[in-house]
């Protein structure tokens, strides 16, 4: 049983994911406060503070909070390095590389999760009471790390949805596909992008790419021909 406490400002999927998750692994839970709430004093009677808002009101909502110097002020802000948590003395990052869709759920993935760490060693101890996994992320490449989460969970969604829109036009329904799909996530696993990369754009059969062009929605073509090109180059890659 951990002896610390924790207190969240935010009361979103992220912010009660991770309120659910640590009280589950035996911290101690001050509360779960809205960015309504009168936050001033929130730093006291805590090892560690939360702020799990939007990532353009992590600043103003740290610099509202009086300091607490044996505080630990953290965020869960992606793409966002340390100064924003001025003026608090013990800063720390703290980003789960996880999908969070609903508090319970989130609460479930979060442990044994990957989370991008900066800061305060104090944030290995929640890692380590999540039974996740830590990596450290300095500041100036923050960005470019939250930039790759975007792209392997938002814009594969986006991407499955044309997936989706497409086999309709087929008639044929889309969990067929979602097999395929993670068999090829396994086969990138295993094998590594270039290794793992099939399909017409791969044996550079032109004459395939250009009847699927012709098939697809005048709306979907833009986005099979970025992706096509991203194939030639990654085949390339092998070559």
């Amino acid at each position: 049983m951990s002896t610390h406490a924790v207190r969240v400002i935010g009361r979103g999927r992220a912010g009660r994911s991770l309120a659910t998750a640590l009280g589950r692994a035996g911290w101690g839970l001050g509360g779960v406060l809205g960015r309504e709430d009168d936050g001033r004093e929130a730093a006291s009677g805590v090892d560690l503070l939360v702020l799990a808002v939007p990532d353009d009101a992590v600043a103003a909502v740290a610099a509202a909070i009086e300091p607490v110097p044996s505080t630990v002020v953290a965020h869960l802000a992606g793409s966002l390095g340390l100064e924003v948590l001025a003026p608090h003395e013990r800063r720390a990052a703290l980003h789960p590389l996880a999908s969070l869709p609903s508090p319970e759920v989130g609460a479930e993935r979060l442990r044994g999760a990957w989370f991008a760490i900066a800061g305060d060693p104090l944030i290995e101890e929640v890692v380590e009471a999540l039974e996740g996994r830590a990596f450290s992320v300095a500041d100036e490449h923050r960005a470019a790390y939250h930039a790759a989460a975007a792209i392997a969970s938002n814009h594969l969604v986006a991407l499955l949805a044309q997936v989706d829109r497409v086999a309709k036009t087929a008639g044929v329904p889309f969990d067929a596909y979602l097999d395929l799909v993670r068999a090829t996530v396994e086969n990138v696993a295993a094998l590594g992008p270039v290794d793992a990369l099939t399909g017409p754009a791969a044996r550079g059969d032109e004459a395939t790419i250009s009847r699927h062009l012709e098939a697809l929605p005048e709306r979907e073509r833009a986005l099979y021909d970025v992706l096509a090109e991203a194939c030639r180059q990654l085949a390339a890659c092998e070559s």
